[in-house]
């Protein structure tokens, strides 16, 4: 049979099966740092253990290796079934997968050993940094190559997600990255001071605007409709929630900068911005909520759904919390507090974690040739053992934020410090035990996706599914 004939789900079993894979390696290192900071002798006193080390592997793992991954499947198979046409080059796409996997395997091996530029989210030095421009500008061959030759005329609003993400996320790595090298694993950043800083966090903030939350409406837009067997809710609302956020989200940095040396107009500006960034963020929420009317009663029995719709709640808490985190107000008590990792972890763990967990088992089954997973109860067990682990951590810290907010500034009548530093770090003890057993929980949920994608591909070829001659949408 000619291959060419079929969609290409090569790849796409290698990505998911990867998403599975740096997901329990980077929740594992997540909950090996949430015990240090409980019980900092942890460490063992050896340098690559350090929370400092540890910490940036985590992200980069959670984010990169896990959340991209599961970006690079989810993408894949989305632009081959809506556009009724082969992946644009096999060879491309079979080089995305390495060449990320080298990257990944680049920072698992430079990170713990010291090597990093210093940059949340852009860590990674000048050399793999490099690696990470070329296997992207692969991706986004494959991609609107895939989409340029396509049989079917519309372009599905899931393409325009995913397409808008890698756009916008290959020009803020090429931006946020221009350094110059001082030796092979050593660089420093072209930008000084606070236009560094603000460049940073251009890149930092669009990071989570258009990889931990575009690329995954891009998700959300397909898988939700698929799964639930409706149509989106409302197709007119999702254009319109794609051009509103694409454009507000690139203002949005500012706000992690409140109270620095940055202008205090561009402070403003990301205060504004932010605000604004709730609309479209709640009425994308709301369109893929009511794409379930007329079957809400499939939450009962469908386990897939469940992680795919309460990812729509954290997404939606997420982003209202989001926007209220950056009035200056707020943020004068919020700032450098565990408030800002409960923002975070609600939204990482909640709505990429959950959304990217419903689409990848959506995926697992048909990459097998099967029906369904192995076991539709694991997927349940899964729900609620992640969920619970979720609603533990982010309880936790965000009661330990507010509470070290309100202590770092209490003052006395003679206008002395009434807290010393250490007393906030004592008090924050039991929060920070919670926040561990959280993170346990929802790393066994992990293991358990794990073993049940294991028993779903055993014995299995990768499944092969014919292209449709002809496109009645053409």
């Amino acid at each position: 049979m000619d291959q060419s004939l079929d969609y290409n789900y090569k790849v796409v079993k290698q990505f998911a099966i990867a998403t599975i894979l740096w997901g329990v390696v980077g929740m594992l290192v997540g909950v090996i740092i949430a015990a240090q900071l409980a019980w900092p002798a942890l460490n063992l006193d050896i340098p690559w253990l350090t929370y400092g080390r540890l910490r940036p592997l985590h992200t980069n793992a959670v984010i990169f290796a896990f959340g991209i991954s599961g970006l690079f499947a989810t993408s894949y198979y989305v632009v081959q079934r809506t556009c009724q046409v082969r992946l644009f080059s096999d060879k491309l796409a079979a080089f995305t997968f390495w060449g990320w996997q080298a990257v990944i395997l680049a920072a698992v091996v430079t990170l713990p050993m010291g090597f990093t530029r210093g940059k949340e989210y852009a860590e990674l030095e000048w050399p793999i940094s490099i690696l990470i421009a070329v296997v992207w500008i692969a991706y986004a061959t494959v991609f609107f190559g895939t989409i340029i030759k396509r049989k079917v005329k519309h372009i599905y609003v899931a393409n325009w997600f995913f397409g808008g993400y890698i756009l916008a996320v290959t020009i803020l790595h090429v931006v946020n990255s221009m350094s110059m090298p001082a030796s092979l694993f050593k660089s420093y950043s072209m930008y000084t001071g606070v236009q560094d800083a603000m460049i940073q966090w251009w890149y930092g903030h669009n990071a989570v605007g258009f990889i931990l939350t575009a690329g995954y409406l891009g998700m959300v837009y397909y898988f939700i409709p698929k799964q639930a067997e409706r149509p989106v809710y409302s197709y007119k609302l999702s254009i319109v929630h794609f051009w509103a956020l694409i454009f507000t989200y690139m203002w949005a940095g500012p706000h992690h900068l409140h109270y620095t040396a940055l202008p205090d107009w561009a402070q403003s500006l990301g205060m504004v911005f932010s605000l604004i960034l709730l609309a479209p963020s709640w009425g994308g929420m709301i369109n893929g909520m009511m794409t379930l009317s007329g079957a809400w009663h499939k939450l009962r029995t469908d386990p897939i759904l469940k992680l795919m719709i309460v990812s729509l709640s954290f997404y939606g808490m997420a982003t209202f919390e989001g926007p209220m985190m950056s009035i200056k107000t707020v943020n004068a008590l919020s700032h450098y507090t565990d408030w800002g990792i409960a923002h975070v972890h609600g939204g990482a763990l909640g709505w990429v974690g959950f959304i990217t967990m419903g689409s990848i088992y959506y995926l697992i089954p048909r990459m097998a040739g099967r029906t369904r997973m192995y076991s539709t109860r694991l997927i349940d067990l899964h729900f609620w053992v992640a969920t619970i682990g979720i609603v533990l951590y982010i309880a936790a810290m965000w009661i330990a934020g507010v509470m070290q907010g309100l202590m770092w500034r209490a003052v006395n009548p003679d206008g002395t410090l009434t807290y010393t530093f250490v007393e906030g770090v004592k008090a924050s003890y039991p929060y920070y035990v919670v926040r561990f057993v959280g993170g346990v929980l929802y790393l066994a949920g992990m293991c358990v996706m794990a073993y049940n994608a294991w028993m779903t591909l055993k014995g299995r070829d990768t499944a092969r599914a014919r292209i449709p001659e002809m496109s009645l949408a053409a």
